[in-house]
């Protein structure tokens, strides 16, 4: 039986290949064309399916559910990927920290899954399924590491430690693991740092080397490449303006009503799904949006094969030096409490803000504030999208863009879920 390990170096390019020598051994890197938008739920999709996201229906990161007129993200849903088959089917899988892990049809699988309380309390957590007892041998996953302003190396080294174990005491015959913390610090800064590609090029060694201990072919992808911007885009705020973006100020600040706006955007790095309600103002609703620093184009989806009915009615691409924001409020004051934390679920659009802090004092006070009992609120992320370094979302040129490790890989990433099979001789 051929075995085979995929590992996801998030951010990984051409160019910063020099520092990485562990991968770099692995063979020749294949440049390969990512969907649009190029943001990981996106990419994952299409390489779990083999289909373009007019077909799997992963739209990007998140997007407009207009059943209920809520704007989600990060649903970890198996189900919500349409498709007539995985790269996993009929094979024994391990999935480790991929997207839609959830109830996905795999053999062993772990994902991040906090607990919450009736309170408004979070305790944070896996979901282990892989029967390796991993927070046993490895402690606690490091949450703040995977996402926050504390994001870094230690997310990346756990994951890369319990793929080790699972490959070692299961054996599966696919194994997909992700190590993600080499793009925070393309986020919040406009150079690459060595330092970054050498530690996230030491934590494959583990999973490489427990790979080939066990005989499986090692190969190595990613899903996008950064690059640097310079100005932030507010699309929505310059709907709001025009009176076409609708909101309910209360207790906790402006709430975007999607289902009461004439349009709205939801925004994904440099990609955005723009939703208008009224046929009659597409038009006019596109030569705004259009005029706007830093957009590039508005396009239908058809031309990105993005014509899912998930996908907005206009497609925005930013110019290769910006990105959009998702800020709707047209004062700080009244921008809504959740705007002010970490949270990824309620904010109607991905938010790299959450990267940075505003006072480590301040986050140390909310710190003793939960220690002591006392309600809180973890309000230390700044509202500065001029803080932001580096996105993603279009298609660079081949050194910046995403790549693949693998004998006989393809150029596609359309092509991934036939070359594994091929690979694993399906």
């Amino acid at each position: 039986m051929t075995q085979v390990c995929v590992i996801n170096v998030v951010g990984l390019t051409q160019e910063l290949l020099a520092y990485a020598p562990n991968i770099r051994q692995l063979g020749l890197a294949i440049p390969w064309t990512a969907p649009y938008p190029a943001v990981t739920c996106t990419a994952q999709a299409t390489m779990l399916t083999g289909l373009p996201p007019r077909e799997h229906g992963i739209v990007g990161n998140g997007w407009y559910f207009r059943d209920t007129s809520e704007i989600r993200f990060w649903q970890q849903s198996n189900s919500l990927i349409q498709h007539n088959g995985l790269v996993y089917d009929g094979v024994e899988t391990a999935k480790l920290f991929w997207w839609f892990n959830q109830h996905a049809p795999v053999h062993w699988s772990v994902t991040p899954k906090p607990y919450y309380g009736c309170d408004g309390s979070k305790v944070f957590d896996v979901l282990d399924k892989t029967e390796c007892n991993l927070t046993d041998h490895l402690g606690p996953f490091p949450f703040f590491s995977f996402w926050g302003p504390s994001a870094g190396l230690p997310a990346s080294e756990w994951i890369a430690k319990a793929t080790a174990l699972v490959l070692q005491k299961n054996a599966p015959e696919l194994t997909l693991t992700y190590l993600p913390h080499l793009d925070y610090d393309f986020q919040r800064q406009t150079a690459p740092d060595r330092e970054r590609i050498a530690e996230v090029d030491r934590c494959a060694a583990i999973v490489i080397d427990a790979a080939q201990s066990i005989g499986a072919i090692p190969v190595v992808v990613s899903e996008y490449g950064l690059v640097p911007v310079q100005k932030s885009i507010s699309i929505n705020r310059a709907l709001r303006q025009a009176c076409w973006l609708a909101v309910r100020n209360g207790p906790f600040g402006e709430i975007l009503l999607p289902g009461d706006s004439k349009a709205f955007a939801v925004v994904d790095h440099q990609v955005a799904h723009l939703y208008v309600r009224d046929p009659s103002m597409l038009e006019e609703v596109r030569s705004l949006v259009q005029s706007l620093d830093g957009v590039a184009a508005v396009v239908h989806p058809s031309q990105l094969e993005l014509d899912h009915p998930r996908s907005g009615e206009w497609i925005v691409l930013a110019d290769e030096d910006a990105w959009f924001n998702y800020y709707y409020w047209l004062d700080n004051a009244l921008a809504p409490d959740f705007a002010r934390t970490v949270d990824i679920h309620r904010k109607p659009g991905y938010d790299p803000v959450e990267l940075f802090m505003t006072s480590k004092i301040r986050a140390m006070a909310r710190l003793a504030q939960k220690k002591l009992g006392f309600r809180y609120k973890m309000d230390v992320i700044p509202l500065d999208a001029s803080l932001v370094r580096g996105s993603h979302g279009l298609r660079p040129i081949a050194q910046k863009g995403p790549l693949i490790i693998g004998p006989g890989a393809p150029c596609d990433m359309l092509l991934f879920k036939d070359y594994i099979q091929s690979l694993l001789g399906r």
